[in-house]
């Protein structure tokens, strides 16, 4: 009889233990829409089985105006029903500043703290990333005023996206609440994290690894070259198989890893939000699974 690899539908928060599903929901195009289809939408997530909720205050940021609207929104959604918040773990990210563009010093990290909290209307989040990493700011600095916030009780805990594995590293150093989250770009068209050994790191740490775009950012969806048009047909394969959607089958992928990520779905569309949670009930094989790596790779394995 063939093995299975198991998918877990929650894992823990890194050291918190705070169970969280593995599809989480992201909020980069949370904004222009009116309060109730933004209710709505939440609720369809909920429904759905999601309980991490992913924003940002540059979420609703369209160049030159609209930053913070995603976060504002999703405020005026808790605001109105006074029960979500407790349904959902909430993780916001900052630390960028247009135009600069990027910003981790204590002082800005703690203003922009504040600011999504007042922009979310919620005393507390579960925890927070630096959504890219400053170069110009030491990570003891940095350490310092994430850790002051948490012992003020605004934030539970900490994480970063976009990080190398070396910058991960270099801040958990000096942490005294230790990340318990990293955020990077995973799918079946970007394998960066399985090369570069930052899966490895979130294993050895026990910290989540929550995976932005893992549609390859609608080019799964819509291939427009060879190696997408081979990827494709490798998920296509499970998906004829297991009668569920190609995109399901790419979620269900990057949660079938031993790490169990946490796959971020975008979609705005309360049916899409439903059909994307059919990811849990795709069933993996070595051979499956490592055919898709095979085609993203585009050559055989060694």
């Amino acid at each position: 009889m063939t093995q299975t690899l198991p998918t877990s539908r929650s894992r823990p928060l890194g050291h918190t233990g705070r169970p969280v599903s593995t599809l989480a929901w992201g909020m980069w195009r949370f904004a222009g829409v009116g309060l109730d289809q933004a209710t709505r939408l939440v609720h369809a997530a909920l429904e759905a089985g999601i309980t991490l909720f992913d924003t940002a205050d540059i979420y609703g940021f369209n160049g030159s105006g609209g930053f913070g609207d995603a976060e504002v929104l999703l405020g005026q959604v808790l605001a109105a029903n006074p029960g979500l918040r407790a349904q959902m773990v909430l993780v916001s990210k900052g630390g960028i500043r247009p135009p600069l563009p990027y910003d981790s010093s204590p002082s800005y990290l703690a203003e922009a703290i504040d600011a999504s909290l007042t922009r979310l209307q919620c005393e507390q989040l579960d925890s927070w990333l630096i959504h890219r990493p400053d170069i110009l700011t030491h990570p003891h600095e940095i350490a310092r005023a994430l850790d002051d916030a948490i012992d003020a009780g605004k934030i539970a805990s900490v994480g970063v996206s976009n990080f190398t594995t070396a910058q991960i590293e270099a801040l958990n150093r000096f942490l005294d609440h230790k990340i318990v989250a990293s955020q990077p770009e995973f799918s079946p068209l970007c394998l960066t994290v399985i090369e570069n050994g930052e899966l490895d790191l979130a294993m050895q740490h026990g910290f989540a690894t929550m995976a932005w775009s893992p549609l390859g950012g609608g080019r799964i969806a819509a291939p427009t070259n060879d190696r997408e048009r081979a990827v494709a047909g490798a998920l296509d394969a499970v998906a004829t198989e297991q009668d569920v959607s190609r995109e399901a089958v790419a979620v269900s992928w990057v949660m079938a890893h031993p790490a169990a990520p946490i796959a971020i779905i975008g979609t705005q569309n309360e049916q899409r939000i439903t059909d994307a949670a059919r990811a849990w009930d795709v069933q993996w094989t070595r051979q499956t699974w490592y055919s898709v790596l095979v085609a993203a790779r585009g050559a055989p394995l060694p």
